[in-house]
């Protein structure tokens, strides 16, 4: 049975197109997301959304919360705690505003999409509840980008706490995409009190699911998702819970993965470094196939 592997139909011609000189990659905007944890009688948990099957972009795929960066989101203003905006640029392989606004993208996605707030009145406190009218009032402004992150932090009297965030990952969408993101993947923990709900747009469905069930999923062709997501699974799978994960991320490997595309004896072979199980080989001259339309949580 196949799995999961999200693979657009339109793949092929596009590599064909950038082998050949007639497609010019698209820059990169950086985006960040966020693998939210928590602790479960079975084992760690990660909440996941499934996207919208009408998105342009990886429609049905399950995912993370996350998103690109607001410009707005390197603003000097934003209250911050936790390890220094240097620090993080030396973690993240950037400068300075853009370690900033990495991490405040990350923070903010997860508050816009899942509900979830990693900030505080104070540098060693965190928020203990994000509903009710008011604050849903604030985070559709933020969706609307009406309200900058600093600005919500300034209104709500928080500072955004960087270490509650440990950076986990670096993927980069291939050259023949359309759309290309630099994202940044994190791990949290989900702060005491809080809890998430659906709060995107974007998604139709959201749960908590153990890596190793969400990977198995994948395996069965019942759950699609990109190469990043089953990828960032299947390193969660051997931490016994959300603290364990955290206490790892600083040790990892922050080289970006790209994917790359070449043409051998009449076959494109796509893949993806250090992750043989994305290899495709795909016949020159063949029309692609699209993959499963897996269901099951997100």
């Amino acid at each position: 049975m196949a799995n999961g592997q999200w693979y657009p139909k339109e793949w092929p011609e596009r590599i064909r197109a950038l082998a050949d000189g007639t497609l010019t990659p698209v820059p990169t905007k950086r985006a960040a997301t966020v693998m939210l944890l928590k602790d479960t009688p079975t084992g760690p948990a990660v909440h996941m959304l499934r996207r919208r099957a009408s998105m342009a972009f990886a429609g049905g795929a399950y995912a993370y919360p996350g998103g690109g960066v607001d410009p707005r989101d390197d603003d000097h203003r934003i209250r911050w705690a936790g390890p220094t905006r240097a620090w993080w640029a030396e973690r993240l392989g950037v400068e300075d505003s853009d370690a900033q606004a990495v991490v405040c993208a990350a923070v903010r996605e997860t508050y816009e999409e899942a509900g979830v707030l990693l900030a505080g009145p104070a540098p060693d406190a965190v928020v203990g509840d994000t509903t009710g009218e008011d604050w849903e009032a604030d985070r559709a402004a933020l969706v609307a980008r009406d309200l900058s992150f600093a600005q919500f932090l300034d209104r709500r009297g928080l500072v955004l706490r960087s270490d509650l965030l440990g950076a986990w990952t670096r993927w980069i969408t291939p050259e023949f995409e359309a759309r290309r993101y630099d994202t940044w993947f994190f791990v949290a923990a989900l702060p005491q009190g809080q809890r998430t709900r659906n709060a995107s747009t974007e998604a139709d469905r959201t749960v908590w699911i153990r890596p190793e069930e969400a990977a198995a999923g994948y395996d069965r062709g019942e759950l699609l998702m990109m190469p990043p997501t089953i990828a960032t699974l299947r390193q969660l799978t051997p931490y016994a819970g959300a603290a364990e994960a955290l206490a790892a991320a600083p040790a990892r490997d922050l080289t970006p993965v790209l994917a790359r595309a070449r043409l051998v004896d009449g076959e494109i072979v796509l893949s993806w470094p250090g992750h043989d199980e994305f290899t495709k080989h795909i016949p020159s001259t063949a029309t692609a196939q699209t993959a499963p339309t897996g269901g099951g949580p997100a």
